[in-house]
């Protein structure tokens, strides 16, 4: 071999009972959120214990303490992790679109369930039923929702400037009622109701959101 092209070794990390690992600490940690976040789903927010954790993960739970010392502290991260999809994502996918209607449609639909089996609204259903008992979910879920009425705040706003909509009451009310929608119809979703799926749960709230704002909100299915 030429040893100008000799290959350099690859960095091997180590973990913390000092065997050779290809994943980082960043990593390693990432990795503990999605089996929190798994075990979360499978036993409940309140349900789940440090052994559940370490054997969606695959390791032991002297290895997920190093990681996290304390498990509410890393419940906490992948309650955190889940809800980035309803408004950090949310917000990227809309960055590039000038048209408010366009955007007002892409949030609507960004923010239902999948389907009924969706995990990370399966996630925030767990955590609104520990919410009444625990601040910090408490604080998390008002934190969402907070942004994401925020999110179709700003949506709105810009859409009346430019005379795009017409709203018929108070911005902050109709961006809170938007959220509301979401809210109960995504909940009927993963409750499995006969008749209401992701498709028809958007056009309700979109018939809503034209009343609301004077728009059409045309959109293909």
């Amino acid at each position: 071999m030429d040893p100008g092209t000799e290959r350099r070794p690859q960095r091997v990390a180590f973990d913390e009972r000092g065997s050779m690992t290809r994943k980082g600490r960043a990593d390693r940690r990432l990795d503990l959120i999605a089996a929190a976040h798994r075990a979360i789903i499978r036993y409940g927010t309140e349900g789940v214990h440090l052994n559940h954790v370490a054997e969606e993960a695959g390791l032991t739970s002297g290895a997920v303490l190093y990681h996290y010392p304390r498990l509410g502290e890393l419940l906490v991260d992948a309650h955190h992790a889940g809800m980035e999809r309803f408004y950090e994502q949310r917000l990227k996918r809309i960055a590039g679109m000038r048209d408010p209607a366009e955007k007002l449609v892409v949030t609507v639909r960004s923010g239902l369930p999948h389907g009924p089996d969706d995990p990370d609204v399966r996630l925030l259903n767990e955590l609104g039923g520990a919410a009444s008992r625990n601040r910090m979910y408490a604080l998390l879920l008002t934190t969402l929702y907070d942004r994401q009425v925020s999110l179709y705040q700003s949506i709105l706003d810009t859409g009346t400037a430019l005379g795009t909509f017409t709203l018929s009451g108070d911005c902050l009310t109709v961006a809170r009622n938007l959220v509301a929608l979401e809210d109960a119809y995504g909940y009927r979703i993963t409750a499995r109701h006969p008749v209401i799926g992701p498709q028809e749960a958007a056009d309700l709230i979109l018939d809503y959101a034209r009343t609301a704002t004077g728009h059409p909100l045309k959109s293909s299915h």
